[in-house]
């Protein structure tokens, strides 16, 4: 009979295959979601039975639907594309449905009644969605309905006419066994990634279980346990290019402390040594190189939130870039707007937005031993009619963040609700150079 290995959420099978991994799931995932799970394919009467352990055949990637749709969304399955995708099939399964429906009239197997019956109103996507989103997962009938049982597996799912107007749809499929593998066959056409955002939507279905069980698999010699590896491969990283090596040091420790599930989507360039190409010019003549060649990775350039930043991030902006390259600033804050800053004129508040907020300025500045936190005007940038500005004692802020531990962050003793807003905006910035990039097919 073989073995078979899926990819499940809240019970419902979204992908599976039989001896052999098939399509490989471990980008969803990360180490720390290598578990055992209990699974009903497993025989744990013979397992009690022996005195053996079942552990190796429980062996499975597993995390929640929440914590898996913002690595979805970085694999460009945003629902802006995932709507692009969906309307594009149902037009596909529209002309089918044309060239079908004229066969048939051809063929005088269809009378003119049948003739506008045959050619459906399919569903707008908002309507898709509304559909995908009725009822959570964990209140569709998990129960087996044998093929040979009087019974039908459809459940709610009954409604003719509504089924008719889904892309794909046949009244003639009969592999569903239960109401939630029917749902699941009825909404099958789409990408398993696409149904995992899209099943999202419905609130209750964030606490489900996405699984991808593979002990099973290795336990019948269908594959090895190397096959099964977590994390993203390169081509699906996002390099973020800073202005210094400071910036990098900081946002690497800042996913990995705040955004750890998706921290692996974020690398950055080895600054081991030296920084090749410091400060903001040296960033743009980075970037502008980048383009020319032409280069495939997806490159996102960050400039700070001070004069020299803006003012570089301007040019860049009126410059053409790849469609794998987006280039931002550190994020405007209304906690900036009045910073304190000493200038000519002495210590006086000001909207250090644009002027002076480098990436320091998004650490927590309660530092003992030190006095408040302030910004220095240094020069004064003649183009843009003001003043550039650097935050006193950045090292000593930079090395408060940098000995930071989960359980710090978790207690409150360290305030991170602006490193919160940076991290978002370059999550926000990846999601859009994974939308530019074609779905992957199932």
């Amino acid at each position: 009979m073989g073995t078979e290995i899926t990819l499940e959420v809240g019970g419902l099978t979204l992908d599976w295959n039989k001896n052999h991994r098939g399509s490989d799931h471990g980008i969803l995932f990360q180490e720390k979601d290598r578990k055992r799970v209990r699974s009903e394919k497993i025989d744990y009467e013979y397992f009690a039975e022996s005195g053996e352990d079942p552990g190796p055949m429980e062996m499975a990637f597993c995390r929640s639907l929440a914590e898996i749709v913002p690595r979805v969304e970085l694999l460009g399955f945003s629902l802006e594309n995932i709507k692009r995708t969906y309307q594009n099939c149902a037009e596909n399964w529209r002309e089918e449905l044309v060239t079908l429906t004229n066969w048939r009239k051809e063929q005088g197997n269809l009378s003119d009644d049948q003739e506008e019956e045959a050619v459906h109103d399919l569903m707008s996507f908002d309507e898709f969605c509304a559909f995908v989103t009725t009822y959570p997962l964990q209140e569709l009938d998990s129960k087996f309905i044998s093929p040979r049982d009087q019974m039908q597996p459809q459940g709610r799912f009954t409604n003719e006419i509504e089924k008719r107007r889904l892309p794909h749809y046949s009244p003639h499929d009969t592999l569903a066994y239960s109401e939630r593998s029917y749902f699941g066959a009825l909404i099958g056409f789409l990408h398993p990634y696409a149904a995992l955002r899209l099943l999202a939507e419905q609130a209750d279905n964030l606490d489900a279980q996405v699984i991808w069980q593979y002990g099973p698999l290795v336990d019948g010699g269908y594959a090895t346990v190397d096959d099964f590896v977590p994390g993203v491969s390169r081509v699906n990283t996002f390099l973020i290019a800073t202005e210094g090596s400071s910036d990098a040091h900081i946002l690497k420790r800042a996913f990995e402390l705040l955004r750890p599930e998706v921290m692996d989507f974020f690398r950055f360039i080895d600054m081991t040594e030296s920084h090749p190409f410091p400060g903001s010019g040296g960033l743009l003549k980075f970037a502008e190189g980048l383009a020319k060649i032409g280069v495939q990775n997806q490159i996102i350039f960050l400039f700070d939130n001070d004069a020299e930043g803006f003012q570089v991030y301007q040019r860049l902006s009126k410059q053409p870039l790849l469609p794998n390259m987006r280039a931002m600033m550190l994020p405007t804050l209304e906690r900036f707007r009045r910073f304190p800053a000493y200038g000519p004129d002495g210590l006086a508040n000001a909207d250090i937005n644009g002027r002076a907020a480098a990436i320091e300025c998004y650490l927590d500045l309660d530092l003992a031993n030190y006095p408040p936190a302030k910004v220095i005007w240094t020069n004064y940038k003649k183009e843009l009619g003001i003043y550039h500005g650097a935050l006193e004692y950045k090292e000593s802020y930079t090395k408060a963040f940098l000995e930071q531990t989960p359980e710090t962050v978790a207690n409150g003793s360290y305030e991170v609700e602006k490193l919160y807003a940076v991290l978002d905006s370059i999550i926000t910035e990846a999601r859009l150079i994974a939308e530019n990039i074609p779905l992957a097919k199932e």
